[in-house]
């Protein structure tokens, strides 16, 4: 038998023996889905659906090629500028998912000359990025400024990176934006923000957390996914023209990648203009997920995380998260069990929809009672 592939065999052995082999499923409707990204539960949405049938109807069901090639319909200018407007950039562009988008512009920004200072529990995606470029990566501490900005005192590379998520997929926790742009400003480096579970959810009129404020035009890159709240598929960059215009020509995840089928742009433009309309909705979501972290903490849950709707449920050990993943799924509930690598620490992971009502919420505390 060739080597490798008794390296593979006893990879899974030991993935399974540590109960953390991962496994595709597919689960029924009639159980309840508490991991879902689909947050603002617009992958359903009616008339997301019909605009997504509109647009195959009249560009057709696939892109037929790169965006540089077949691929520049017309519907995908008109979203990019929208997109612009409301997240008050130059422009912006977009690619086929969240993680062709991170690893390929983070792998197009820097080379081996550039160091990227990194909250440390960033995405893999952003991780595979800085990776491929070759650049120098520093590793801060999660959300702790202090320790960033001691980094970039010392720091003596001309061109650095500071690179964030502003909502955390896997700690329910949120970045302080005002202090990374500030520390951006006086250091002179770009700022890259992560906005994948922050789009739909946060900030001006559901816009991601970066509408908050007002951040450098010309230093501030922002992405964002449409594969989460908005409930299709595919991810943008917010950014200045200049930025546009060198990803078309650099970005090799751009350049070489089929675009996106125009059912996905269609829907996703769709729930994106959708989203203003939703305040009420995305109220009444964090005040569940406040109201379901209290619920939990006097059941003897340890959560982390606050102020979104992302809450972890840390476990003793990834033993003690698959027990409880399973209760659930016995009780027709289903959650997350997140492990190594993807977490520091095993953990439930539980997404908060709108789509959750008061009697599913508790079903869910019911299963979760130790």
């Amino acid at each position: 038998m060739l080597h490798y592939i008794r390296d593979y065999q006893k990879f899974i052995k030991e993935m399974k023996k540590d109960s953390i082999c991962r496994k595709l499923i597919n689960y029924s409707k009639e159980y309840l889905d508490f991991f879902s990204n689909d947050y603002l539960g617009l992958s359903q949405n009616e008339e997301v659906l019909q605009a997504g049938i509109k647009a195959a109807m009249e560009y057709g069901a696939g892109s037929t090629g790169s965006r540089l090639l077949s691929g520049n319909k017309q519907i995908f200018c008109e979203f990019e500028k929208i997109i612009a407007r409301d997240k008050m950039t130059e422009n912006s562009l977009i690619f086929n998912s969240g993680f062709q988008l991170n690893s390929g512009v983070l792998e197009c920004l820097a080379d081996k000359n550039t160091t990227v200072i990194f909250d440390k529990l960033n995405h893999a995606s952003m991780y595979q990025g800085v990776f491929a470029s070759g650049a120098k990566l520093m590793r801060f501490n999660h959300l702790d400024y202090d320790h960033l900005e001691s980094i970039l005192k010392n720091e003596t590379t001309k061109s650095i990176i500071i690179v964030s998520e502003t909502v955390f997929g896997m700690d329910g926790d949120t970045a302080d934006l005002q202090v990374l742009s500030d520390l951006s400003n006086k250091y002179g480096t770009l700022l890259y923000l992560d906005e994948a579970h922050a789009t739909g959810l946060y900030g001006k009129e559901g816009y991601g957390l970066s509408t908050n404020f007002k951040l450098n035009s010309e230093t501030t890159i922002v992405m964002g996914t449409f594969s989460k709240a908005l409930g299709s598929s595919g991810a943008y960059i917010a950014c200045s023209n200049l930025i546009k215009d060198y990803l078309i020509q650099c970005c090799r995840s751009f350049i070489y990648s089929t675009a996106l089928s125009p059912f996905c742009i269609g829907a996703a433009m769709a729930s994106w203009k959708l989203v203003k309309s939703m305040s009420k909705i995305r109220k009444d979501l964090l005040n569940k997920a406040d109201n379901l972290r209290e619920e939990l903490k006097s059941i003897g849950r340890q959560t982390i995380g606050n102020g979104t709707n992302i809450i972890p449920i840390l476990c003793e050990s990834t033993e003690s998260m698959r027990r409880t993943k399973e209760k659930c799924f016995e009780n027709k509930v289903v959650v997350a069990g997140i492990a190594k690598p993807t977490s520091p620490t095993p953990r439930i992971r539980i997404a908060l929809s709108a789509k959750h009502s008061v009697e599913k919420i508790k079903k869910l505390v019911e299963c979760l009672k130790p």
